[in-house]
C-alpha cells in the first residue's frame, strides 16, 4: 500500500517541541521524508494500524493534525518531481 502523510504539530510550547520529534521518528520508521513534514510510505496493510496508533498516542489530538492519503498502487513511482526533489525508489515496505 502507498501513503502520503503529511503533519502539523503545535510547536508553540516545549511539549509540542518533543510531540513533533517523536512524530518525526514514527515517520521516519515508516518511510521516507519528502519534505520536512510529509513522507512517503510504502507498507504492508497490516503495519498501517500501528502506524495509525502510534501517532494517536503520540499528538495532542486538540493542537496537532495529521493526515494519512491512502494512494493508487504505482502513484509514488509516478511523481513529477521539480527543483530539488530526488527520486526516492519505493520497492517495498520501509523498515529501519
Amino acid at each position: 500500500m502507498e501513503y502520503l502523510l503529511a503533519y502539523d504539530v503545535d510547536t508553540t510550547t516545549p511539549e509540542g517541541a518533543r510531540r513533533l520529534r517523536r512524530v518525526a521518528k514514527i515517520c521516519e520508521g515508516h518511510g521516507i521524508r519528502v519534505q520536512k513534514s510529509v513522507f512517503e510510505i510504502t507498507c504492508a496493510p497490516a503495519r498501517v494500524p500501528a502506524l495509525r496508533q502510534q501517532l494517536a498516542d503520540t499528538i495532542d489530538m486538540a493542537k496537532d493534525n495529521i493526515r494519512l492519503y491512502r494512494l493508487r498502487e504505482g502513484t509514488l513511482r509516478s511523481v513529477e518531481r521539480l527543483g530539488a526533489a530526488q527520486h526516492v525508489p519505493h520497492h517495498e515496505d520501509h523498515i529501519l
